[in-house]
C-alpha cells in the first residue's frame, strides 16, 4: 500500500469513563488517496465533527493510527503537531475566519509567514494564489466587503498557502446559497485533482455530493454505507451509481445522470467512450 494520501486504521475516540463513558467515533478506518475527494455526511452528533477534528491532528485519537504520507500522527508529541498542522494540512471552515483587520491578501499571506517565510514573498505567493481563483480584483480588500463565495475562495487561498498534502473542509457550504456553494465545491474538486491534494470534507448538504469520489454516511461513530461516485461521460457530471441510468457497451457498463445523456450516448459511443476513463465512469 501506497504511503502517501490519508490513512486511519481502527481509530476510536471514548470521552469520560465507566457509566459516563460516549463513543462518538468508533472503529473507523479510511484511506484517502492524493487528488480523492471524500464527502462525509450523516446526521448531527454522529461523530463528523470529532473525527474531523482527529484527522486534521487537532484531537488524538483514543485508539488507532491516523498517518498523512507515512507520517504516523497519532505517535506524534503535542509540542510537534502545530508545525505539522501549518506545513502538511490546510483548513476550511463554515464561517470563513477571516481576519476583518487584515486586507484579502494579507489573510492569506499571513498564514504562510507562520512557516517563517518573509513578508514580501508572503505577500507576492498569496497574490498569485488569489489572482488564480478569480480574486486578483480584491487583494485590498477587507472581508466584509466580499460575498459569501469570494469569502470562501480567500479561505481556500488560506488553507493552500503552504501546499498541503490534505485539505480539511468543515460544512464549507453551510453560509453560502446554492450556486455559490456549489460552484466553490467544484473549485476545491478541481484544486484536489490538479494539484494532488486529498480533501475530506464534512457536510449535510446533499447538494454537492456530485464533487466527491466517495460519499460516506457516518452514524453512531461508525461508516455505515459508501456511495460510489461514478462520472457521465456525455455531461461529466458525477453521479451515484447506484442511483443513474446505465448502459452496457462492448462489455463495460456506463452511467448517465438522465436518460436523455443515455441516448446521446447511444447515438455515438465513440465520440464519449475515449473522454472517460476506465473505473471512473464505466465497470
Amino acid at each position: 500500500m501506497s504511503a502517501s494520501g490519508l490513512q486511519v486504521s481502527h481509530v476510536t475516540k471514548r470521552f469520560g469513563a465507566d457509566e459516563t463513558e460516549v463513543i462518538a467515533v468508533r472503529d473507523v478506518s479510511l484511506k484517502v488517496e492524493p487528488g480523492e475527494v471524500v464527502l462525509i455526511m450523516g446526521p448531527s452528533g454522529s461523530g463528523k465533527t470529532t473525527l474531523l477534528l482527529m484527522l486534521g491532528a487537532l484531537l488524538k485519537a483514543t485508539e488507532g493510527t491516523i498517518a498523512l504520507d507515512g507520517l504516523e500522527l497519532s505517535a506524534l508529541s503535542e509540542s510537534r503537531l502545530p508545525d505539522i498542522r501549518l506545513q502538511h494540512f490546510g483548513f476550511i471552515f463554515q464561517d470563513f475566519n477571516l481576519l476583518s483587520a487584515l486586507s484579502v491578501q494579507d489573510n492569506v499571506a499571513f498564514a504562510a509567514e507562520l512557516t517563517g517565510i518573509g513578508h514580501r514573498a508572503a505577500r507576492e505567493k498569496a497574490a498569485t494564489l488569489l489572482s488564480e481563483l478569480g480574486l486578483g480584483h480584491r487583494l485590498r480588500f477587507s472581508p466584509d466587503k466580499l460575498s459569501g463565495g469570494e469569502k470562501q475562495r480567500v479561505a481556500i487561498a488560506r488553507a493552500l498557502i503552504n501546499e498541503p498534502s490534505l485539505l480539511l473542509a468543515d460544512e464549507p457550504t453551510a453560509n453560502l446559497d446554492s450556486k455559490a456553494g456549489h460552484e466553490t465545491m467544484r473549485l476545491l474538486r478541481q484544486i484536489a485533482k490538479e494539484k494532488g491534494r486529498s480533501v475530506v470534507i464534512v457536510s449535510h448538504d446533499q447538494r454537492i455530493k456530485d464533487i466527491a469520489d466517495r460519499v460516506l454516511w457516518l452514524e453512531d461513530g461508525q461508516f455505515k454505507g459508501m456511495v460510489s461516485m461514478v462520472t457521465d461521460p456525455v455531461c461529466g457530471m458525477a453521479v451515484e451509481a447506484e442511483h443513474a441510468v446505465s448502459l452496457q457497451h462492448e462489455g463495460r457498463t456506463f452511467y448517465f445522470c438522465s436518460q436523455g445523456c443515455s441516448w446521446e450516448f447511444e447515438a455515438s459511443p465513440e465520440k464519449f467512450v475515449s473522454t472517460i476513463a476506465a473505473g471512473h465512469g464505466a465497470d
